[in-house]
């Protein structure tokens, strides 16, 4: 296994249609553009931090529709507030748009 590798990394194929299907929810409920792959993040970072050696599908499909919008909402601001760059993913077309002064000279 590698180092950073989860133990239920193996299931994350078998469970996308969970994680897509609570990303969609998080989104009609107006919690903004959520996203499967960090769903996942917040699982395997905080909900299953202590992975247990004999777990069984079922377990970790409830795991992933029971998550709450405030649990997972926390979790991602704590993760931007942690980034060492907050601009990485923003490319230089990005960056410059946001600093260009507006219209009226601002």
């Amino acid at each position: 296994m590698k180092k950073n590798q989860h133990p239920y990394d193996r299931y994350y194929e078998s469970l996308v249609p969970a994680l897509v299907s609570k990303v969609e929810e998080f989104e009609i409920l107006g919690y903004g553009k959520a996203d499967a792959d960090r769903l996942w993040s917040y699982l395997t970072k905080k909900k299953w931090k202590k992975p247990e050696v004999d777990v069984k599908f079922f377990q970790l499909v409830s795991d992933v529709l029971t998550v709450k919008p405030g649990e997972y909402m926390s979790f991602e601001t704590i993760e931007a507030y942690r980034s060492p760059n907050w601009f990485a993913e923003v490319n230089e077309e990005e960056l410059n748009e946001l600093l260009r002064p507006n219209k009226n000279g601002k």
